[in-house]
């Protein structure tokens, strides 16, 4: 019989283990080994069954065996010691308070998921993963951080395959009761909701549950409430699911709703309120607009507001190409917002202009939630060095008139939670060498001082570790490929094979990742015949564990999964290559520690980061990628190996897919078997095990999720605060006005005449005399900056890695209105060099000078008559 009502009976702990509810609630279990060692020790069998989650665990060990612990006083000495430690760990300073100068008081940071830890999924992939591991860094660190989401009552799908192999999704209920959330209450008791105005007088309501990771709150806000009319109540029920209205009312509940989930927190809670918004991904641009129309209200015009907002703004894109941003039509949009619906206040007409894409190669009747977000923050990145120069190439046309390298979106490339995936057998190796509390702080904070210990490690202890960790993911498989088959309609009678499954003495590679087509999932397959002679070879096998999940509308990326189980499935190579459905956080830290190479192989430059192999890394696994996202930025042979990629513009996908995997195959026939196999004097592989060495104390510091939040703190959230700070409405109204008369004045201003002295020879370290005339038109010189700038030239004259300097105003205007502009340019560099100049808007609380996307530079004529190339 099914029941017609589900509810949650919660335990009532004995007064001794009170302390244990605490534990459960806060994620940080997730991450520190002794409190989940205490948690097994309640009920090892319950602790199992429960997936490892302290909340369901709780709500099934017997009441005998909790009475049992009360009067244990060696389990309650351990208890005290775990409640006392988590005491320490939120009240205690950390890096953060430990900074010179005036830090934001708070940072609420939003993105549409967060990977946390398997007992709350809601996360579909690298995004929300990046987004946990920013909250728990932040939280190791004492950074001051609000997180903000929403709850989908089904979270991301769970995957299985059909006995063809076909991927299968299933979509479980999640009783917010039943995961580690508690509701936000008001004081008088009452669930704590924040509302959204829709079209024709509806209302969507949303119920504030909090997660609490560490030190920082993460705010999820669920509109399956009583309140809200059918349709209302599902706009939270799945990740990523939906169409356009759906996906936009989502959006807006994340972003204006979550802007007020964080005002009802602040003031409930007495959390300091934020000075910076950080912006995850353009899903969250919304709360911008929410952010405008509160300082509307107090009395700030929308451009002022505008201004305001922005100061205080940090946006982050993941996406490397156009088809990876939620766009909008733009009446959908329209109908959304306005008199009778959200944020009556500000005219509809404004809303729009900040997200339609009216700039050249745009479609005019898109609204672009990444364009928005870039126009509603001063401050914008990408997540790694190569992705900063891509995403400035893909939005340069909101800045026209400059390069793409002067497009203002920088790079932080993003870093992983060591303490979330480094398997609990490298830690206590690191803690036996360097102690317990410089490998915790080697962990969270980084310092290549405390990696540099590594290199002391014996290498009997790295292998051995190597094949323990390897032996674990062996049993793992075994188990997944089990209830997998069995799943898929297999009888027991069928699965004798799965005993020999892998092996945990040989070469084992990892691949897993979301199945978007540039991934490449069966670029291993290109040539079956040779990938089967590496699986078998009689002396240097290898063996590769696989997993991954297609999108549930992407048919395209379910046949490369089908095709890949169907090659899985052969009977003279499954002991050797495995499928394992339903990845996701459990499966990943079993597959990271227990694999020697991690392999990635994307059509370059579409991995926008790609962090999983920085999980791999930190446990001494070596990388086998192509050069894209961060493994473009730190690769060194010392760390793996780099797979030629075939980009050519007149490559076509087929032959580069083929040249490619070529590359792969020849790699690991070649180099990297070999190296592995090969014995020293010492009856153990000398120059692998230097590798991991290397990989672990060079590359370990780096890919660190403290050494990212670090940088955001150090060269974004601070910044942006200060800015914040500076922009009060007397200021904003200053600069808004400011901004309008430049644009009105800007057709005006042009250089007009460029003149240098004679130079009797073009030679390094000369220095020339430069004077330019410019025409300012209703503008003043206090309004601009005039720069000369100066660099090597390439084939077609274009100025490279350019050196800018501003240039000063002689005297005042002539009789025309014309200001002339000397200053020195300095011959620093060898070769064909050249030189232009330029007049930029000027304003002390301009971020940058690019930042209003105007620029005047001389005409055509005007620089061939000034000789502006020297050879």
């Amino acid at each position: 019989m099914k029941a017609i009502r589900r509810l949650t009976v919660r335990p009532v702990l004995p007064d001794p283990l009170r302390p244990l509810s605490d534990l459960a609630r806060n994620l940080r279990w997730s991450w520190h080994p002794e409190t989940r060692d205490l948690f097994q020790s309640v009920d090892p069998e319950c602790w199992t069954a429960s997936g490892r989650d302290p909340v369901r665990l709780l709500g099934t060990v017997p009441p005998a065996r909790l009475a049992e612990l009360a009067g244990d006083r060696r389990f309650l000495r351990r208890l005290t010691a775990a409640a006392d430690d988590l005491d320490h760990y939120l009240s205690g300073d950390r890096w953060y308070q430990a900074q010179p100068g005036r830090l934001p008081a708070a940072v609420a940071y939003f993105s549409p998921e967060f990977g946390i830890t398997a007992a709350l999924p809601q996360y579909s992939g690298g995004l929300g993963i990046l987004a946990g591991d920013h909250l728990k860094a932040a939280s190791d660190l004492g950074v001051p951080l609000v997180g903000v989401g929403l709850l989908y009552r089904h979270g991301y799908f769970r995957q299985s395959l059909s006995r063809d192999g076909w991927q299968q999704e299933h979509y479980p209920v999640l009783d917010p009761h039943e995961l580690p959330l508690a509701p936000l209450k008001e004081r008088d008791g009452t669930a704590a909701h924040v509302a959204l105005a829709l079209p024709g007088g509806r209302e969507l309501r949303a119920r504030i549950w909090l997660a609490q990771v560490g030190r920082v709150p993460l705010l999820l806000l669920d509109s399956d409430v009583e309140e809200n009319d059918l349709g209302e109540r599902g706009v939270t029920d799945r990740l990523y699911g939906g169409g356009s209205e759906h996906r936009l009312l989502q959006e807006m509940l994340l972003g204006i709703g979550g802007v007020r989930a964080v005002r009802t927190y602040c003031r409930l809670t007495g959390h300091a309120a934020p000075e910076v918004f950080h912006t995850n991904e353009g899903h969250a641009g919304f709360l911008g607009l929410e952010r405008i129309a509160e300082l509307c209200d107090e009395g700030l015009e929308f451009g002022a507001a505008l201004e305001a907002v922005r100061a205080g703004t940090v946006f982050t894109t993941h996406t490397p190409v156009p088809a990876g941003i939620d766009r909008f039509d733009r009446e959908l949009v329209a109908r959304h917002f306005g008199p009778d619906s959200e944020l009556p206040r500000i005219d509809v007409e404004r809303v729009l202009r900040l997200g339609m894409e009216t700039y050249p190669g745009g479609e005019p009747n898109l609204f672009n939630m990444a364009v928005m977000g870039l126009r509603l923050a001063q401050r914008a990145n990408g997540v790694s060095l190569l992705h900063g120069g891509v995403s400035r190439g893909m939005f340069a046309g909101l800045w026209p008139g400059f390069d793409a390298e002067e497009v203002p979106i920088t790079s932080v490339t993003n870093g992983v939670h060591a303490p979330t995936w480094v398997a609990p057998e490298v830690f206590r190796l690191g803690a036996r060498q360097i102690g317990v509390q410089r490998a915790e702080d080697a962990l969270a904070v980084g310092g290549s001082d405390r990696w540099d210990s590594v290199a002391d490690i014996p290498d009997q202890d790295i292998w051995e570790l190597r094949r323990t960790l390897r032996a674990q993911l062996v049993e793992e498989v075994r188990e997944r490929l089990r209830a997998s088959w069995r799943q898929r309609g297999a009888g027991t009678a069928e699965l004798g094979w799965i005993d020999d499954a892998l092996d945990p003495d040989v070469l084992t590679i990892g691949f897993a990742r979301r199945v978007p087509s540039y991934k490449r999932l069966t670029l291993m397959l290109r040539d079956r015949d040779r990938l089967m002679e590496l699986l078998l070879h009689p002396e240097r096998p290898i063996q590769i564990v696989v997993a991954g999940k297609a999108h549930p509308a992407d048919d395209g990326g379910k046949r490369l999964v089908q095709e890949l189980v169907r090659f899985t499935d052969d009977p003279r190579v499954r002991h050797r290559i495995v499928f394992l459905p339903d990845y996701g956080m459990a499966m990943a830290q079993k597959l990271y520690p227990g694999c020697d190479i991690w392999l990635n192989n994307p059509l370059r430059p579409l991995e926008a980061c790609g962090t999983s192999g920085m999980k791999a890394a930190l446990n001494g696994c070596l990388n086998l990628s192509v050069l894209d996202g961060w493994w473009d930025e730190w690769y060194q042979p010392d760390f793996g190996w780099a797979i030629p990629t075939a980009d050519g513009a007149g490559t076509d996908p087929d032959r580069r897919d083929a040249i490619e995997a070529n590359a792969l195959y020849d790699l690991l026939e070649q180099r990297i078997t070999p190296r592995f196999y090969e014995r020293g004097a010492s009856g153990l592989p000398d120059r692998w095990l230097e590798m991991v060495r290397r990989t672990l104390s060079l590359l370990g510091p780096k890919v660190l999720a403290g050494r990212m939040v670090r940088e955001y703190v150090e060269r974004l959230y601070a910044p942006a605060a200060e800015a914040h700070r500076a922009m009060d409405p007397d200021s904003a109204r200053g600069l808004a006005e400011w901004k309008a008369r430049v644009r009105a004045a800007w057709p005006g201003v042009s250089v007009d005449h460029v003149e240098t002295s004679a130079a009797t020879a073009a030679e390094l370290g000369a220095t020339l005399a430069l004077r330019v005339r410019v025409r300012l038109g209703d503008l003043a010189p206090e309004d601009v900056e005039v720069q000369a700038v100066s660099g090597r030239v390439d084939s077609e004259d274009r100025i490279t890695d350019a050196a800018k300097v501003p240039l000063k105003p002689v005297g005042g205007p002539d009789l025309e209105g014309r200001w002339v502009y000397e200053g020195p340019l300095a011959l620093d560099r060898t070769g064909p060099f050249g030189y232009t100049v330029r007049v930029l808007p000027a304003h002390r609380l301009l971020a940058s000078g690019t930042e209003t996307g105007l620029v005047a530079v001389p005409s055509g004529d005007l620089a061939e008559a000034a000789g502006l190339l020297m050879r």
